[in-house]
């Protein structure tokens, strides 16, 4: 018997996610034991009942009248007060269990790596980390507390019936091999319809993310009847579906109901026997034949339930054993701490020198090896650019760098020893990344800035503002640096939002700089004065500035021509023009298109 427990707990997915629940042991404990203490209660009131019938009205005596009632009255106190404190801690173990749950899914999406992102759409992890986790916090708490009181009740009250009358109780347990039959033909259809249906509503839940942060993009190209179409599309395919998980689960629970109503008709068929005999019992088990049905109804349901939920259980746990392609090793986080926990008094100052030595490498999703026993040095200081036409995988260097992937064979070297040496956050404080799209956070420019430094003064801020030439645009606005920036900083104009991620990360003060084409998407102006702004920025800095535009990379120390993924040409700007190979292709080209804009200007 224990070992078929055990079965199904390991089926319903529960010892998955009992790991991340053991600081709610004791509360969850104390829920089990007054929803135990409620059940109790219930199974005693009938036999009061009974003692009422034999013994007032059979014996036709009233000797105990007092101390019965007292006892009666006590027992529906004490039955108040325990379902009361047991729904009050179901309350509360919900909650925080979807806290917890929560907490854990997004501490873990902190540390994986960009690959991750990158095959995962925001709607698949959004569901995974609300709908899911509330489907659990539910299993934990209600549907726990439901299950303590109505098994218990049932096992009480098949004990009791089995000592009052063995023969009439062993005529209504018949039923149960029939309910596990009717279970056992469901169950699997349950599991299969109910994952399709989670998974649909993942998708819809991604269209739905897509519909609004991408509601710029819908207007201006004129497709909201095309994204309305997709988005009906995904709900009709959820609607099918949950309407034939409902025919399920309603055939299975009208089936169950029909099954668990026989016991009632036998207890009505063969307590006509005893009842003048014995009017005290068939009472008994006429309160304990109508009470057993509400719990095997339920039982109904809350096995349809599980099998919802095993689903959720899987998807979440899943969520949590996915490892990161980029991870430090034990000994590093001992020393160091990690991604939430670090330890920055044994973190060594940084100073900015990179090296690949011998590095081999392809995408974790790719087949096609991007570098091949590649070496390069950067000394501190050195401003080094990577060049190439949209999609040539300009990105891969620096991704290396930031260690956002690792190298399948070589080294990454910062500062003369390997990056995986030390940890990923080590690394990740000094470096600033100004990105081509840039993204701000809710909240204010101020609290934007900080996040970068989040103890720098006024007069730091003001300086980074300053040194990207950021100055007259806080200026115009009418909040100043407190100005809310809305959700991603869409309330600002690209050219402000790019001005004010280059303050940022200049904000925190990095020994490595990085700019992801960080001009390519702003207005001339704009980009003038990040033009201007990054001889100073980048002076005592190691710069790594992915180009577009190779009119922004003609002074840097050194140039890589990137092409198909793979980097054809290295050098300086004019003994790369003197080279005519790729480089000197893309430069003239750009060149040429640059003065017919301006002539036809």
């Amino acid at each position: 018997m224990q070992q078929q427990k055990t079965t199904h707990l390991k089926y319903f997915g529960i010892p998955r996610i009992l790991p991340y629940l053991s600081s709610l042991k004791k509360i969850i404990l104390a829920m089990v034991f007054f929803g135990l203490l409620g059940s109790l209660t219930d199974i005693i009131l009938p036999l009061f009942q009974r003692y009422a019938l034999d013994h007032y009205v059979g014996l036709g005596v009233l000797d105990t009248i007092v101390p019965f009632v007292i006892l009666y009255i006590l027992t529906i106190v004490i039955a108040a007060v325990a379902n009361y404190i047991a729904c009050a801690l179901a309350i509360s173990v919900e909650m925080r269990a979807n806290r917890d749950l929560r907490q854990r899914g997004f501490e873990h999406l902190q540390t994986l790596s960009f690959s991750y992102f990158n095959q995962n759409s925001v709607g698949y992890i959004h569901a995974r980390l609300m709908s899911d986790t509330s489907r659990i916090g539910s299993l934990v708490s209600w549907t726990l507390v439901d299950c303590v009181w109505r098994l218990s009740y049932l096992i009480g009250a098949i004990a009791v019936m089995l000592v009052l009358n063995a023969k009439l109780a062993a005529m209504v347990l018949s039923i149960l091999p029939l309910l596990l039959l009717l279970y056992s033909v469901f169950q699997k259809k349950l599991i299969r319809v109910n994952r399709e249906v989670r998974e649909i509503n993942s998708q819809i839940t991604g269209n739905f993310n897509e519909g609004i942060t991408g509601a710029k993009t819908i207007k201006s190209m004129a497709i909201e009847e095309k994204m309305e179409d997709r988005f009906k599309d995904g709900t009709h395919s959820m609607r099918k579906k949950s309407v034939q998980a409902s025919r399920l689960r309603g055939l299975f629970a009208g089936t169950m109901n029909l099954a668990s109503s026989i016991a009632l008709a036998i207890v009505l068929w063969k307590g006509g026997y005893i009842a003048t005999e014995e009017l005290g019992t068939f009472s008994v088990f006429m309160s304990y034949a109508q009470g057993m049905m509400e719990p095997l109804r339920w039982l109904v349901d809350i096995l349809s339930d599980l099998v919802t939920t095993q689903v959720n259980i899987e998807r979440f746990t899943n969520l949590l054993a996915v490892k990161s392609d980029v991870t430090d090793t034990p000994e590093v986080i001992e020393k160091y701490g990690d991604i939430l926990n670090p330890k920055r008094e044994n973190w060594e100052e940084l100073r900015g020198d990179i090296e690949f030595r011998d590095v081999t490498f392809q995408y974790p999703d790719g087949e096609e090896t991007v570098l091949e026993h590649f070496s390069l040095k950067i000394p501190f200081g050195s401003h080094l650019a990577i060049v190439g036409e949209t999609g040539a995988g300009k990105s891969t260097l620096v991704n290396l760098v930031c260690r956002f992937y690792e190298p399948i064979q070589g080294q990454v070297l910062i500062d003369g020893r390997d990056a995986r040496e030390r940890s990923q956050l080590w690394l990740h404080d000094s470096i600033g990344y100004v990105l081509q799209t840039p993204h701000l956070f809710s909240g204010t420019i101020r609290e934007n800035l900080l996040m970068g430094n989040p103890d720098a003064t006024d007069e730091q801020i003001w300086h980074a503002i300053h040194a990207v030439s950021a100055g007259d645009i806080i200026a115009h606005l009418e909040h100043g640096l407190d100005t809310d920036v809305g959700e991603g900083g869409d309330l600002l104009s690209t050219g402000e939002k790019q001005l004010i991620s280059f303050a940022r990360a200049v904000l925190a003060d990095p020994k490595i700089l990085i700019l992801d084409e960080a001009t390519a998407s702003v207005d001339t102006l704009t980009e003038a004065k990040i033009q201007a702004a990054l001889e100073s920025v980048t002076a005592g800095r190691t710069c790594l500035m992915i180009a577009h535009r190779l009119s922004t990379v003609r002074n840097a120390d050194m140039i890589l021509v990137v092409r198909n993924g793979r980097i054809v040409e290295q050098g300086k700007h004019s003994d790369l023009l003197k080279h005519r190979g790729y480089y000197y292709e893309l430069y003239t080209r750009q060149y040429e298109d640059e003065a017919t804009a301006k002539l036809l200007t």
